[in-house]
């Protein structure tokens, strides 16, 4: 744990929860959510680093908080730019079928439909017994996303991994106005299909993933209110 201090001898493994305030703290283990969560809230109103890895990768992402709705389609299989799930209500969509505005009447102008360049994955797994070793994860989420979801690995940037917060983090990016270059974002979609769950197994053991969100930035800032619920939905 990078903010445990070792006080001794003989040594005392603490993390700094408040003004002077040390809690007690076994490093050779995993470290207790609330400890984590005191901690980190104890840092961030003090100004310094947090160990969050996760969250939105740019101030204009944008989560799918409407959850499935009946599309229209073009004849290539792209979402049209408008979308009214059938109604009278209606609002526009990027290129992964995310809402991007405010929710309008059937006389919202859409114009085209904007192109998502990079997508966030966030996945929380559950807790393991052993010792995940970070560049062994990496190599096997990387594997996972090219064999079972079809991902071109040269679109995958980076792969972060937190092992407190038991959180991966992978950015799927393409150049920004490059439209020869598609992210396959349907089947990134797949992560949120119940009956296959995204289960990447490292050094024998399989990680159980239990939380997944997924952030969208696009190549022209969303529309959408700020009084809207900016909660994403976890699946």
């Amino acid at each position: 744990m990078k903010w445990a201090m070792c006080d001794g001898p003989p040594c005392s493994c603490t993390l700094l929860v408040g003004n002077g305030t040390k809690q007690p703290i076994d490093c050779t283990a995993l470290i207790p959510k609330c400890f984590l969560m005191k901690t980190e809230m104890y840092r961030a109103r003090r100004g310094l680093s947090t160990r969050t890895i996760g969250g939105k990768q740019h101030e204009i992402a944008i989560v799918d908080n409407d959850g499935i709705y009946d599309p229209e389609c073009e004849n290539d299989g792209k979402f049209k730019a408008k979308q009214c799930n059938g109604t009278d209500v209606c609002w526009c969509v990027n290129s992964a079928g995310v809402r991007r505005t405010d929710k309008g009447d059937q006389t919202l102008q859409c114009g085209k439909l904007v192109e998502t360049y990079w997508v966030r994955l966030q996945l929380t797994h559950k807790e393991v017994n052993v010792y995940v070793n970070k560049d062994n994860l990496k190599t096997a989420i990387a594997n996972e996303l090219n064999s079972r979801y079809k991902l071109n690995p040269s679109l995958v940037k980076e792969i972060q991994y937190d092992p407190d917060a038991r959180m991966i983090v992978v950015d799927v990016t393409k150049p920004k106005g490059e439209t020869n270059v598609k992210i396959k974002s349907h089947n990134l979609q797949l992560f949120t299909d119940q009956s296959r769950r995204f289960t990447p197994s490292v050094d024998g053991q399989n990680l159980m993933i239990e939380k997944t969100i997924i952030y969208y930035v696009d190549e022209e800032p969303p529309t959408v209110s700020a009084s809207l619920p900016s909660c994403p939905i976890f699946f």
